[in-house]
């Protein structure tokens, strides 16, 4: 499963840049130009990759609020500023700090050992409720029994996309076109009998749902 970078730089051409140079090593990335929805997507990514210079707050504000909300997700600052004190003050809270200009293959590799320090390795796995989720492995696990839970292949997407905006609410029409690749379709009922399946096999109480949730009137939900 590709590891998740949430990327957060005003410069369009070096955002677009370093953006496609993550995505051909493998990395899914998600580019912001502000800080204004840095806090809310922090907890959806593996890793943050955070310029100082930006518009309204600055980096060192954005981040000190990153690592409060999501405290596992390591961050690594981009800074043109060089002086000592930029970097202290960015390692209050930063993992580690990064001037630029820097070459795209120094950058790949401070990710790296963020990873290994952080270990978020081949091998992550994803706690939610009673289930151990191996998404290498695309298997489920019952936490209780240490059995595997065998899905669908479509059920097993919807879960991981679930997990991959944990805590977001998704509607139905969000949830058919990242699973299906397709528009959806008003009154589509395909969505409702999948998730009702799933609960059959990974619910404690299926008719009382405690991992997938039904948020009345908007969609559906699982909770970080």
């Amino acid at each position: 499963m590709a590891k998740r970078v949430l990327y957060i730089e005003d410069d369009a051409d070096i955002g677009q840049w370093v953006k496609e140079d993550l995505e051909r090593r493998g990395y899914e990335v998600e580019w912001l130009q502000s800080g204004d929805r840095a806090a809310e997507r922090a907890a959806q990514a593996d890793l943050v990759v955070l310029d100082v210079m930006l518009p309204g707050l600055d980096g060192f504000t954005i981040g000190q609020r990153l690592k409060r909300e999501a405290p596992n997700v390591p961050i690594l600052m981009l800074s043109a500023r060089t002086s000592v004190d930029d970097k202290l003050q960015g390692l209050q809270f930063a993992d580690d700090y990064l001037t630029k200009p820097f070459h795209p293959d120094e950058l790949a590799a401070r990710l790296e050992v963020l990873q290994r320090r952080y270990g978020l390795s081949a091998e992550q796995q994803i706690q939610c409720g009673h289930l151990l989720i191996k998404p290498e492995l695309q298997t489920v696990i019952d936490g209780r029994t240490n059995e595997e839970i065998p899905l669908t292949a479509k059920q097993l997407q919807i879960l991981m996309y679930f997990l991959r905006n944990r805590g977001l609410i998704l509607t139905k029409e969000q949830i058919y076109e990242a699973v299906w690749g397709e528009p959806y379709m008003e009154g589509d009922k395909t969505v409702n009998v999948h998730i009702r399946y799933l609960r059959e096999k990974i619910e404690l109480d299926p008719s009382n749902p405690q991992i997938i949730e039904t948020i009345r009137g908007i969609g559906y939900r699982v909770r970080p």
